[in-house]
Parts: C-alpha cells; sequence; structure tokens
C-alpha cells in the first residue's frame, strides 16, 4: 500500500472544475435533498454535480464488490435513478455541469438512451456531462436481462449507435450486431452539437484503450497517486497512438472517502481521513494530473445538512486563488 503523505501546496491551486455527488442514495436518498444540495453547492461554487447508477445489492453476490473489504456499503440498498436525480438538480440550478459517474450503459436499448440523455441535455439547457460504463455486477446483469459476455462490443455499439442518433439531421437507420434501428426520422437531438461529452469509467486494459480511442475524458477513482498516475499515462500514450491529443482529455476523479475527526495513517488516504488529508490528496491529483474531483460524501454524512457543511469545507481548501 501506499505511504505517500500528501500535502497541500504551497502556491494557490490552479483553476478547476471541482465536482460533488448529489445526495441520492442511503438516508441521504431523498429528491428534496438531492434539490436543496444541488442549489446550494452551485452557490458555494461547485461547478460541476453528479450521480451514479446502482441497481440492486444481491444478498449472494455472484460477483465481489470492487471497493473495500468486498461488500456493497448498506447505503446502496436504497439508490434511487440517476436520471430523474439529475433532472432535479437540472431544475434546482443554473450553470453548474450536470455528469453520471458512472451510468451503466446496458441496461436499457441505446435508443432509450439516447433519446433520456437528449431530453435531459435539453432540459438543463446544454449542461450534460455523459459518463457510461459496464459496471462489476453479474447479479445487476441478470435482472436487467442484458447478457454479461460480449459487454464491451455492446458498449463500443452503443457509443456508435448515440452518435448516429445525435447527428444533424432526422434520418436515422442503423444495423450492427447487437442492436438494429429500422430507417426512420428522429428530430430530437441533444442541445449540445453534436453531443454531450461522453466520459468512460473503467480500469482494465481494454477500458482505458476505449477512453484513448473514444472518450473526452476518464471517470477515475481515488487510488493512490502513483498508481493513478501509471493508469492516466497509459491513457495518455494510447491517445497518442491513436491520432487524439491527451491534453484534450479530462480526468474526472471520484473519492467516496470516510471522514475522521482524527488524521489516519497515510495508506488510508483517499479511502479514509480527515477533510485536511483528503483535501491535500485532490490537490496533488489537481497540480500533477490536472484532474477535475468530483467528492462523494454519502459515507460520511447522515443529513442534507451534514453533507453541505462538508462540502463547504472541502471547497474552501480546494478553490482556485
Amino acid at each position: 500500500m501506499s505511504s505517500h503523505t500528501y500535502a497541500m501546496p504551497g502556491d494557490p491551486l490552479p483553476e478547476t472544475r471541482l465536482g460533488l455527488a448529489l445526495p441520492q442514495y442511503g438516508p441521504l436518498a431523498d429528491p428534496a435533498a438531492a434539490a436543496r444540495v444541488a442549489t446550494a453547492a452551485e452557490e458555494l461554487g461547485y461547478r460541476s454535480l453528479w450521480v451514479g447508477d446502482r441497481l440492486l445489492v444481491a444478498t449472494d453476490p455472484q460477483s465481489r464488490y470492487p471497493g473495500g473489504d468486498g461488500t456493497p456499503p448498506v447505503q446502496h440498498q436504497t439508490f434511487l435513478d440517476p436520471l430523474t436525480v439529475l433532472t432535479v438538480a437540472a431544475g434546482a440550478t443554473r450553470e453548474a455541469r450536470l455528469g453520471t459517474s458512472t451510468l451503466n450503459a446496458l441496461w436499457q436499448p441505446p435508443v432509450l438512451l439516447a433519446r433520456t440523455l437528449a431530453t435531459l441535455d435539453q432540459v438543463s439547457g446544454g449542461r450534460l456531462d455523459v459518463g457510461l460504463g459496464l459496471g462489476w455486477s453479474k447479479d445487476e446483469y441478470g435482472a436487467t436481462g442484458v447478457p454479461w459476455r460480449g459487454r464491451g462490443a455492446r458498449l463500443e455499439e452503443t457509443l456508435d449507435l448515440l452518435a448516429h442518433l445525435w447527428a444533424d439531421g432526422p434520418e436515422v437507420g442503423f444495423k450492427g450486431e447487437h442492436w438494429t434501428v429500422p430507417d426512420a426520422l428522429v428530430r430530437l437531438k441533444p442541445a449540445q452539437r453534436p453531443g454531450p461529452p461522453v466520459l468512460l469509467g473503467g480500469f482494465s486494459p481494454d477500458a482505458l484503450a476505449r477512453v484513448a480511442r473514444r472518450a473526452d475524458g476518464w471517470l477515475g477513482a481515488g487510488l493512490p497517486l502513483p498508481a493513478l498516475r501509471g493508469l492516466w499515462q497509459s491513457v495518455g500514450r494510447q491517445a497518442v497512438a491513436a491520432g487524439r491529443d491527451p491534453a484534450a482529455l479530462r480526468l474526472v476523479l471520484r473519492i467516496n472517502p470516510v471522514v475522521t475527526r482524527d488524521p489516519m495513517p497515510a495508506e488510508h488516504v483517499p479511502h479514509r481521513g480527515t477533510v485536511q488529508q483528503l483535501a491535500a490528496y485532490l490537490a496533488e491529483t489537481i497540480t500533477s494530473l490536472g484532474a477535475e474531483p468530483l467528492i462523494d460524501l454519502h459515507l460520511a454524512a447522515r443529513t442534507a445538512e451534514e453533507y453541505l457543511d462538508l462540502a463547504g469545507q472541502f471547497h474552501e481548501l480546494l478553490s482556485a486563488g
């Protein structure tokens, strides 16, 4: 495990798009709380607001949860629909970007996903960031009737179909290996042209290669800085090989920590630590990787008031200037 001790830089931090996860699950699964936090977070200066995607918590899981001790947080047993929460946030804010980190791309057919996302981009006035991934739970795939095998190829085809349905002109028609859209007229398009930014999650070699080839950025997660740097550099090298500019790619970095009163040993950061320790970690990702931090406080707060208090502390430490 990493033993690096993170420290706040002596110079002011460069400006970044600081993000906050919206109340969505556990005791915070309350649409009114999501609206209240969205409005207050924008007033604090958060520039992006995010939601996640969890469908169920299996009692006898086929897949190991990828965080902590492998057991999903009990809070995941109550999880509001992500795009509905973003719609609530769109009505409660004016300027903040609204993103998904991470929406499972395969739980609904691409033609429905394209319509919902285009509508949300219209509702928000062109503020949507689409973050897609494949998830980790075989049980969730089984519940939605989506095959576990071949999901990478299905994601590739989903990206093709989203771009096709969002392109200029109403004429559509698509025949792929997994989905077919008959020749038709579809005039609904996203407000952003040619479509909202699409970021992709995942840590496997295939997932990172897909980010480098196709995405506007990577949805990363809190890892020790050396490991995170290695993955991000791999994306950059593969982007160059694909003829793309790695400097144009965004790194949106989610942390979902337990916030403690007393400092924790360095190897526990960024999964557990004081606000100051966690902010120092995020500050180093900003200065060394150009990251856009995404702070998820569901494991640290039980009420909207606690959530906003912590959000204010993080924003004060990480604001540019």
